[in-house]
């Protein structure tokens, strides 16, 4: 089984690095010297780092294979990913995005959305889904807010503040047009 652990961004400087949006919550054991990553969607099919430092909250890594800007522009929107085994590691409440992608979101029993991202965050995740009107819509993902998740049956059942699945509704904005 393979595990996305980051997205690679923009070039930084002239000599190939590029900053990347970190997808683990172990980055200094993942990308140290000599790690190689599967990467998905770019003009290679593996990448080897060179090197991987911080500049301020951004992890720029240079590569191997890379020996210059121009190169590292080609890899913008690439994945890296890892080969891991499909075995649980235990029963704690952690989740990869490849384990919540195209669940069914539930409110009240009905379906709401489905999921289509993981948003990793320093100070917390975000649960991403798109509704039945094509909006996507960001939710804390904490306890409260997603109180279960069944993968088995292909839902995730929510229970988010008030408002928040009507927040930037056409029907707001047509309300404040007409007191014009």
């Amino acid at each position: 089984m393979r595990l996305q652990v980051a997205r690679i961004g923009k070039p930084h400087g002239i000599r190939g690095e590029v900053t990347v949006q970190v997808m683990t919550d172990n980055p200094e054991e993942r990308f140290t010297a000599g790690e190689e990553f599967i990467v998905v969607d770019g003009p290679v099919k593996t990448l080897t780092i060179k090197n991987a430092r911080w500049n301020k909250t951004i992890l720029l890594l240079a590569f191997k294979e890379i020996a210059d800007r121009n190169q590292a522009e080609t890899l913008r929107g690439a994945r890296l990913e890892i080969e891991v085994s499909d075995e649980p590691e235990d029963d704690s409440d952690e989740w990869y995005e490849h384990e919540l992608l195209d669940l069914k979101v539930m409110l009240d029993g009905e379906q709401v959305g489905v999921i289509t991202a993981l948003r990793t965050n320093p100070a917390q995740d975000l649960l991403v889904f798109e509704d039945a009107d094509g909006e996507e819509i960001y939710l804390p993902f904490v306890d409260e807010f997603v109180p279960e998740i069944d993968p088995e049956a292909g839902i995730v059942v929510i229970t988010p503040p008030a408002g928040l699945l009507t927040l930037n509704s056409d029907e707001e904005g047509s309300e404040e047009e007409g007191t014009k």
